[in-house]
């Protein structure tokens, strides 16, 4: 990858507009910062998004809203245990009068996809969407379709209710560039709730940005620089999952697979999109300790006696930013 050619004012000018962005959103959304930023530095970093958190916590509005700001489609798919790929993807359909077959497109042919409760569909369902996420295009019949740019999906799974879900398969869910944890808002966010969307006129966001702002704000992101030491430190967390003991960590009865590859350039892409959203033209530690649950904590498969002593991945990758050497 080239050196950087992104100075400071540059910087700072991206950050200014994607700053725009999340006050517009937060013009409509009460709270959940950290669940806006998330989207919008998963949108930067050209990354889907999965988002766990309980139902009536604002996903659908946020991504609805963030799909306004940018003035790209927008497009809520539900997954239930009767859809079919084609549902997602399109089908072709014999037209009698003509003789002919046309193609008719399914939803996924838009920029911002909601694909809400994921785990309720089965894994052929699930799977072409995320063959989707991975070719960004579709075969339908004998003809290959691009999806349009922007392409992000964000899809949404309950945390607690289990009965009749396909849960992702680790393999799968390793796909996601992040994955986002959507707690409740405090009291006096409710009470901001309350007044703001009680009323049948609840604010709607406009668009601040458009498609080309995304591609510019994406390569703006790959220009930001990357000092040798913070690549060697995200080398560091992700492989210190995989050999905890060469680390000092005590993790390996807690482990059984660390993240892949993938984790890797993850932390690398969303630190070098937060960088852009501080308005710094490269990558410091704050920024990679930032993204780092988000990043990675999809992508720890714990064992048997982690579950039984109740820890979770956040648990572990706490553990890994708390030993792992700062440079």
């Amino acid at each position: 990858m080239p050196e950087t050619t992104l100075d400071k004012s540059q910087a700072e000018a991206m950050s200014g507009r994607l700053q725009a962005v999340l006050d517009e959103a937060g013009r409509v959304i009460v709270g959940q910062r950290e669940m806006l930023e998330g989207l919008l530095l998963g949108l930067v970093a050209d990354g889907h998004i999965l988002l766990e958190g309980l139902p009536g916590l604002a996903k659908t509005l946020a991504v609805r809203t963030l799909s306004q700001t940018l003035d790209a489609s927008f497009q809520r798919i539900q997954f239930t245990p009767d859809l079919l790929p084609a549902d997602i993807t399109g089908t072709t359909i014999y037209r009698r009068e003509t003789g002919d077959f046309t193609v008719k497109q399914g939803p996924v042919f838009h920029s911002i996809i909601l694909a809400d409760e994921i785990n309720r569909a089965p894994a052929k369902v699930q799977s072409a969407l995320l063959e989707a996420m991975q070719e960004r295009q579709v075969t339908i019949g004998e003809t290959t379709f691009p999806l349009p740019e922007p392409f992000l999906v964000l899809a949404t799974q309950n945390p607690i209710e289990q009965e009749g879900t396909y849960p992702l398969p680790e393999a799968q869910v390793d796909r996601f560039l992040l994955k986002l944890r959507v707690g409740y808002p405090e009291l006096e966010e409710e009470r901001q709730i309350l007044e703001r969307m009680g009323g049948r006129d609840a604010p709607e966001a406009t668009a601040v940005i458009g498609p080309d702002d995304v591609a510019e704000f994406r390569r703006a992101a790959e220009a930001v620089f990357v000092d040798e030491k913070i690549k060697s430190y995200i080398l560091d967390l992700v492989f210190a999952t995989r050999d905890p003991r060469r680390y000092g960590l005590d993790l390996g009865p807690l482990l059984a697979f660390g993240a892949s590859p993938r984790a890797s350039l993850a932390l690398l892409r969303l630190a070098r999109a937060r960088a852009l959203l501080e308005g710094r033209a490269y990558v410091v530690p704050e920024d990679v300790k930032a993204v780092g649950p988000g990043a990675m904590r999809h992508r720890l498969l714990l064992s048997y006696e982690a579950e039984a002593q109740e820890l979770t991945s956040d648990d572990l990758v706490d553990r890994l930013f708390e030993t792992i050497d700062v440079p």
